[in-house]
């Protein structure tokens, strides 16, 4: 067995342990999640990633099975990474790959998890719309993080792939994130309502399937009279869902901004990902407070953009990942240090 083989298998095994243990914790007792609990799962998949990246920076090489200078020039090649690899430093070329790999990694993470936060404003409109009790949060959250790491396993790789073989793809990638980027800033001020029962999953859903009036405490399905039923809270699912395969078409295309190699982008994305649901938790009741957040978002998917369309003079500005970095860490703590400085003016209510 490759080495890269047991490194995508370790992976992949791992993260069905912390689904099985996440899922043992927490689906035995049907309480809200406290803030204490979402501030312990936070640092938990914060930490974990961070160990990862540890990982990457020991033993990265193992990944794509690179046990020679002209595997990793070729490997260097393939994933655009455009290092300066020394032929006669084997050993020092194969530190400075682990390095960037490394470097691509958080950078993606960080991205990901910045763009993660535009999800959970949109989940909060759900869960409040259709008045889904805080006890039943984390088994929708649960289940809905697990259709987004398949679904986003297919898509990073379908998006590998077409790069590959179409590499000016990349330039189609950064326009949309500069409109996206636009789009958002411009309506950033405008109120989303959702409306239960004339949303389009909602109807999609109802041709298909009979639904149940009312919640039933967290089943997904009830039978009446021998009659499979779904539940609302099942709708919801299915809403949070479509919802992340929306916000997919955003964030994948940013994270192969700053790295081509498909399974860094995956990782990425999954550790991102599984670390949202505790995220949500932490925020769910302030959120509302990051009003200049949609802001830097707007600033980060332009920023990241324009740096894909700008690819063949990126080497030469010197916009190396870790610079990249820096600035995409600057544009989030801007944002929110803003909102904290420059609270939301409260709107007066005028009596008559």
């Amino acid at each position: 067995m490759s080495s890269e083989l047991i490194f995508i298998s370790g992976f992949i095994v791992f993260i069905l342990i912390m689904l099985a243990m996440d899922l043992g914790l927490f689906a035995k007792t049907d309480k809200p999640v406290s803030l204490k609990q979402a501030g312990i799962m936070s640092a938990v998949w914060i930490a974990l990633a961070l160990g990862f990246y540890v990982l990457i920076l020991n033993f990265g090489h193992l990944l794509h099975h690179i046990n020679s200078f002209a595997a990793l020039q070729q490997i260097n090649k393939n994933n655009f990474h455009h290092l300066k690899l020394n032929p006669n430093d084997f050993a020092g070329s194969i530190e400075l790959y682990r390095k960037n790999l490394g470097l691509e990694f958080i950078t993606g993470y960080v991205v990901e998890y910045a763009l993660s936060v535009d999800n959970i404003f949109v989940i909060v409109l759900v869960f409040t719309a259709f008045g889904v009790n805080p006890k039943y949060y984390h088994k929708v959250l649960f289940w809905g993080i697990v259709g987004a790491v398949l679904m986003r396993f297919a898509f990073i790789f379908l998006g590998s792939t077409l790069i590959t073989h179409f590499h000016w793809i990349l330039y189609l990638f950064g326009a949309f994130l500069v409109y996206t980027g636009v789009s958002m800033f411009v309506n950033r001020n405008q109120e989303k309502n959702i409306d239960p029962e004339n949303h389009k999953i909602v109807k999609l859903a109802s041709r298909f399937f009979a639904v149940h009036p009312k919640f039933e405490g967290d089943k997904f399905f009830v039978k009446i009279d021998r009659k499979k039923l779904i539940t609302p809270l099942f709708l919801v699912l299915l809403i949070i869902e479509v919802t992340d395969l929306v916000f997919a078409v955003d964030s994948i295309p940013a994270i192969f901004s700053i790295t081509k190699d498909a399974y860094i982008v995956f990782f990425s994305n999954i550790f991102a990902i599984l670390g949202l649901r505790s995220m949500f938790f932490l925020l769910v009741n302030i959120i509302d407070k990051f009003h200049y957040l949609k802001v830097g978002l707007a600033v980060l998917l332009a920023f990241i953009g324009l740096k894909m369309l700008a690819a063949n003079y990126v080497d030469r500005i010197g916009l190396t990942t870790g610079r990249s970095l820096l600035i995409i860490l600057a544009i989030l703590v801007i944002s929110v240090v803003a909102s904290l400085v420059f609270p939301k003016k409260k709107e007066k209510v005028i009596r008559g």
